[in-house]
């Protein structure tokens, strides 16, 4: 009896071996399947995520300007107009951006100067209303006739408009002019001694003067700091996204806002220096732009390097420059005059 129970006891412990390697394999089965089943979903979820890619707009493209960059480029192409600052920029950052791009604007345009030729607070100041709708060019060409025959605020008062529009007839709006420098030349003798104010609420009493021609007049002729909001300024820095404004009095003041108020004069110089070499309205020398890597609004214009040299105007581009008398710092800075008017 003994015996039959030994010879038994291997059997039932084959059975239960048996049993154990069955659940095993039925364990590892379904592993197995779960296992393939994760793989399939992962397998769906990265194809469906391929085509989303696919589908994805080619249009989020973007413009890469120089390895010199130290501001991030945007996430977007560069629209046609920036009107609105980067959300993801903080307010610290967009200062240190705005003042980093005026350094570097001092760099290249080291001998900026206002481009209107004068030799006293009263020429600049006729020079600038004059300049409303034309160049500096145009202005510095035809002021020479009219300083020659009325070098003083006395002698414009007591001119004859005629004549006085003759003289300014290649400036455009001539009639205007003639009254805006007459009418100014009559209120410098009568409220002011026959001396242009150094003060912006007194300019800007002055016929056809305005907050702009004030500030181009306490800047360069009076020492004393000033923004000037002209065409160039205005689409300049709203390529840049310093500020979104639109109004010439808003832009001064947000503008004014993200820099000390001594760099103010300078700053100006350089803004409309490089708007009228470089960065044009229509065509921007993206690919000669030095500033490039700091401007979310590369792109716009040409990219190419060699054809953006070909965009450079002025000093730039080997051409002469706005003023027929230019200080002798741009002279030695490789800058040529402008040719008198009727020459070539």
């Amino acid at each position: 009896m003994k015996k039959a129970a030994s010879a038994k006891k291997p059997a039932s412990a084959k059975k239960a071996t048996s049993a154990k390697n069955a659940v095993s394999a039925t364990k590892a089965a379904s592993v197995k399947k779960a296992a393939s089943e994760t793989s399939a979903a992962a397998a769906a979820k990265q194809a469906s995520k391929g085509a989303a890619v696919k589908k994805a707009p080619a249009a989020r493209k973007v413009a890469v300007g120089p390895k010199k960059a130290t501001a991030r480029l945007k996430g977007t192409a560069p629209a046609k107009t920036v009107v609105h600052p980067p959300g993801d920029e903080s307010r610290t950052a967009l200062v240190r951006r705005a003042r980093r791009i005026n350094r570097e604007l001092a760099e290249v345009f080291p001998y900026a100067h206002p481009e209107l030729d004068f030799e006293n607070p009263f020429q600049l100041v006729v020079a600038t209303v004059l300049s409303a709708q034309t160049t500096d060019l145009r202005v510095n060409q035809t002021t020479p006739s009219l300083f020659a025959k009325y070098p003083t605020p006395e002698d414009l008062a007591a001119a004859n408009p005629e004549e006085v529009e003759e003289i300014l007839r290649p400036c455009g709006f001539f009639r205007a002019k003639t009254k805006s420098v007459i009418g100014l030349s009559k209120a410098l003798v009568e409220d002011f001694g026959g001396e242009v104010p150094g003060r912006l609420e007194d300019l800007v009493k002055l016929p056809g003067v305005g907050r702009k021609t004030a500030f181009v007049v306490l800047g360069n002729a009076f020492g004393r700091p000033g923004i000037t909001v002209d065409t160039h300024f205005q689409r300049l820095v709203r390529r840049w996204q310093w500020t979104g404004e639109t109004d010439p009095d808003k832009i001064e003041a947000a503008v004014g806002a993200l820099f000390p108020k001594s760099d103010w004069t300078d700053l100006s110089h350089h803004v409309i220096w490089h708007g009228r070499r470089i960065c044009h309205a229509r065509k921007p020398a993206c690919g000669a732009c030095p500033i490039a890597p700091l401007c979310p609004a590369y792109g716009e214009g040409e990219t190419d390097p060699e054809k953006a040299k070909k965009l450079l105007k002025y000093e730039k581009g080997g051409f002469p420059g706005q003023r027929l008398k230019p200080p002798q710092a741009y002279l030695d800075a490789g800058g040529k005059p402008a040719p008198p008017l009727g020459a070539g």
